[in-house]
């Protein structure tokens, strides 16, 4: 059986006049894009033109929602209860999902963005799932048959497959992570990786391996890497995927999304 990976980028992060990441040339290297819905990034222009190149280039569409924080692109925590939550994330999937069909393709998952995806999964490390469960249950009531990206072997994971959805495991290319599978804070040093290097080794150990190095050293074992998400705006984040996908072919393993 051939080994294969879902590459993953987030995108469709510019707004209005203003551009963030280099969406057209990462299009050609991965197989997934998760598109920012206008809560932290993106607009109605801006996710019709991503949407389209991702159909063009034959990748599959995420929703990509996140807390409404367009000056601290979504990497600001927000309080808010779990209806708000939920029905957030539910207008987002909403917005994405129409002009994807009436740009005659198909939403096939979900991703929380930046703060809302890290409150997820590091309150459920504690034990609280509310932002999880909101999440799911938005899900839910829209479509269940919708994919939802997860960290890696986390609590998260757990909860989500208990509520009856389908979940795609992440690990992270470009992000450092801690011993207990959180991603390093992006306000300390080392947190982002942009050495094409370094990301390469990482990648082809995380899926040949199951292994993930962690920013002290440590092995994070047994790992199950159903995706990897690269960074859109990431300075290398067009040499990182363009490495990647050569790196992954070097060694016989197919990029696919695992959902098309």
């Amino acid at each position: 059986m051939t080994l294969s990976i879902d590459m993953n980028c987030d995108m469709g992060e510019s707004f209005g006049h203003y551009v963030l990441g280099f969406d057209e040339d990462i299009l050609k290297n991965v197989s997934s894009a998760n598109i920012a819905c206008g809560f932290h990034a993106g607009d109605y222009m801006v996710m019709d033109k991503t949407v389209k190149m991702a159909i063009e280039n034959y990748v599959a569409v995420g929703a990509h929602p996140g807390y409404p924080d367009l000056q601290g692109f979504g990497r600001r925590s927000l309080d808010m209860s779990f209806y708000e939550l939920k029905n957030m994330i539910l207008y987002q999937i909403g917005a994405l999902d129409a002009i994807t069909r009436a740009r005659g393709g198909k939403l096939v998952h979900v991703k929380c963005h930046g703060a809302l995806g890290n409150d997820a999964n590091n309150r459920a490390i504690k034990g609280d799932y509310e932002v999880v469960e909101a999440l799911g249950q938005a899900v839910l009531e829209y479509d269940k048959n919708l994919a939802v990206m997860a960290f890696a072997k986390s609590a998260m994971v757990d909860k989500l497959k208990d509520m009856g959805l389908n979940v795609l495991e992440e690990v992270f290319a470009d992000r450092a992570y801690n011993a207990d599978c959180s991603l390093v804070s992006r306000k300390q040093p080392g947190s982002l990786i942009t050495s094409p290097d370094e990301v390469i080794e990482r990648v082809l150990k995380m899926v040949k391996e199951k292994v993930i190095v962690t920013i002290d050293r440590q092995e994070i074992k047994d790992i199950n890497a159903d995706t990897i998400c690269f960074h859109g705006d990431t300075p290398t984040a067009v040499e990182l995927t363009h490495k990647a996908r050569e790196a992954f072919e070097k060694e016989g393993i197919a990029i696919k999304n695992p959902l098309q």
